[in-house]
């Protein structure tokens, strides 16, 4: 698969409405390596995230959606570091991802689509583990019972990392 950053998950953020209909403009904060870091406004407050696209996606699926991961800060909601990870298609109900980054693991539970990690210490342990690694692992099982593995390559976690604490002052 040839690396490409977000066009679903951020041309379509970039246009998501609100609830009340108001139109949300984001901010592209730059591209470092294989990351794209941005920021927007919800409800007058600072959001800021950044996220990648695998490098490498295999599996023996014949359809397969858009996968990427987002790492979100939310300072007005005092939420950071949020991990979160867009499978592609509908994880099978009950089942956990597995992160590995290095010879570090992580579980994350899954919901829909989604996989999240179960409280704000892993999260924050897994972006350590970003922060030091080149490349991240991630695997999962769809609702049909299709095994994925997603490498996203590292190059430039940091550096996007950096961009979106500054912006959202964290």
């Amino acid at each position: 698969m040839t690396h490409r950053f977000l066009p679903a998950a951020f041309l379509l953020s970039a246009l998501m409405l609100t609830a009340s209909g108001v139109a949300i403009a984001q901010t592209v904060l730059g591209t470092h390596g294989k990351w794209e870091a941005l920021t927007e406004k919800e409800g007058g407050k600072p959001v800021c995230y950044m996220g990648s696209m695998p490098t490498k996606a295999t599996g023996k699926y014949k359809k397969r959606g858009d996968s990427y991961v987002l790492i979100t800060h939310r300072p007005g909601d005092k939420s950071t570091n949020v991990v979160s990870i867009q499978a592609g298609y509908t994880y099978k109900p009950g089942s956990e991802t597995e992160i590995t980054v290095g010879k570090k693991k992580f579980k994350l539970f899954t919901d829909g689509g989604h996989a999240f990690a179960y409280d704000s210490k892993t999260d924050n342990e897994l972006v350590k583990s970003m922060i030091r690694g080149t490349v991240m692992i991630v695997k999962g099982t769809s609702s049909r019972g299709t095994l994925t593995t997603d490498t996203y390559s590292l190059k430039g976690f940091t550096a996007a990392y950096k961009a979106i604490s500054r912006a959202c002052k964290v």
